[in-house]
């Protein structure tokens, strides 16, 4: 296997099924492989599946919520749909291709509520996508290729800032950098909006893709169609500021906190902190104490997250947040939903001071990118090209203590702060 750079498992492994785990390499190509409990002798080759959709690097690869689909993101500048059926000869497994962004695709989500029909991606040139695949190919923009599907819906500059005024004579002001889209969730609770985080700050915006901008009139009063959407939602506070006394960061990956995190959201900073924020106001609770006393902002003394490539992933019960880590080969793991249930128990608030539990994971070389969860396992990536499973083992943990130096050809585990 090549470097991989993103890796998800479906949702049936998720509450307790096979654990299928894809994992999408910098070649293009996506394997999907059972993760299941094996013998330490078993090195059965036949639980590996390997599809080609890009010849370029893919960045996300997300499963459709019935687990029929694959979606992947890539350097191409498409986003691919394939699909998992059996009955689909391996050359014709891609189903859809998804044209329209001038740059890398670097995240998808797939709406909940329209399962495998209906989907939104964020790219490198800022823009956010909406795609129907409903929709016949061929059809939307003129400059789309014939075969593959226009957006319904494009936001250009979805996480830019404010356009500047005209300078001096009428000329223009120079442009901003684009600002990348670094991620896409659909929050639990409000399944209509979807939220987005950039590479330039931390402030996260949620957008209605049902609320088009209202139409306009001229002076001849004739009407201007109506643009993309408008953020509903905005966060009103940077947290990786800090109150303004450190520079703004940008947030690499959003999770979304369900059971003992429900009601919040997590982003990963390029601050090397986990930063947390309220549904469905999106305001953030970090980011107000000193940095060495912020109990909402979760960080490691080992931890550097300075990376875009390096993403976050919730346990299914809510409790664990992992992280990547660009550093030494180290993932973390956050205990976030003892977190949130004694920040709720202070009065009905969010305020507490109770130090989070940091767990550091031992086991890779090069930077820990991509990771993701199955129930009661958690998968991470390399640039060592190696994926890693890591399981509570009472037994094998203890075996490990008592002969370190034995086990450590065969095993890796976890430290504790």
């Amino acid at each position: 296997m090549t470097i991989p750079y993103s890796c998800a498992y479906s949702y049936g492994a998720k509450w307790g099924g096979t654990p299928l785990l894809a994992v999408a390499t910098e070649q293009g190509s996506v394997h999907i492989l059972d993760t299941s409990k094996r013998q330490e002798w078993d090195i059965d080759i036949s639980q590996r599946a390997t599809f080609h959709p890009h010849a370029n690097g893919i960045f996300d690869v997300k499963w459709s919520p019935s687990d029929t689909l694959i979606a992947t993101a890539s350097g191409d500048h498409s986003t691919r749909i394939t699909s998992l059926a059996s009955s689909v000869l391996s050359e014709h497994k891609t189903l859809h291709v998804l044209r329209g962004s001038s740059g890398t695709v670097k995240c998808i989500a797939w709406d909940p509520l329209k399962d495998g029909t209906v989907l939104c991606t964020g790219g490198r040139d800022g823009s956010i996508c909406v795609w129907d695949l409903r929709v016949s190919e061929g059809r939307g923009r003129d400059e789309v290729e014939t075969g593959s599907i226009a957006p319904v819906i494009v936001i250009p500059n979805a996480h830019g800032a404010p356009s500047k005024p005209k300078g001096r004579k009428g000329k223009l002001a120079p442009a901003a950098p684009l600002r990348s889209i670094t991620s896409l969730v659909y929050p639990e609770g409000n399944p209509y909006c979807v939220v987005s985080s950039g590479s330039f700050d931390g402030i996260l915006r949620q957008w209605d893709f049902r609320l088009p901008s209202e139409s306009t009139t001229t002076k001849k009063t004739k009407k201007v169609p109506k643009g993309p959407p408008k953020p509903v939602c905005t966060s009103s506070t940077d947290p990786t500021t800090y109150r303004g006394t450190r520079r703004m960061r940008g947030i690499t990956s959003i999770t979304v906190g369900h059971g003992l995190s429900a009601g919040l959201l997590f982003g990963l900073g390029t601050d090397s902190r986990v930063h947390t924020y309220q549904l469905p106001s999106l305001e953030p609770l970090s980011g107000y104490a000193p940095e060495g006393d912020d109990s909402w902002a979760y960080t490691h003394v080992n931890m550097q997250t300075n990376s875009f490539y390096i993403r976050g992933a919730m346990s299914p019960c809510g409790r664990w947040l992992a992280s990547g880590g660009t550093a030494n080969g180290r993932a973390f793991l956050f205990e976030v939903g003892t977190t949130a249930s004694a920040g709720r128990a202070m009065l009905g608030g969010y305020a507490h001071t109770r130090v989070p539990i940091a767990v550091e994971l031992h086991g890779h070389m090069g930077e820990v990118g991509a990771l993701d969860w199955a129930q009661d396992m958690l998968a991470t990536c390399a640039d060592d090209a190696t994926v890693r499973v890591w399981r509570p083992d009472v037994d094998v943990r203890q075996r490990c203590a008592e002969d370190g130096e034995a086990m450590r050809w065969q095993w890796s585990w976890a430290g504790m702060d």
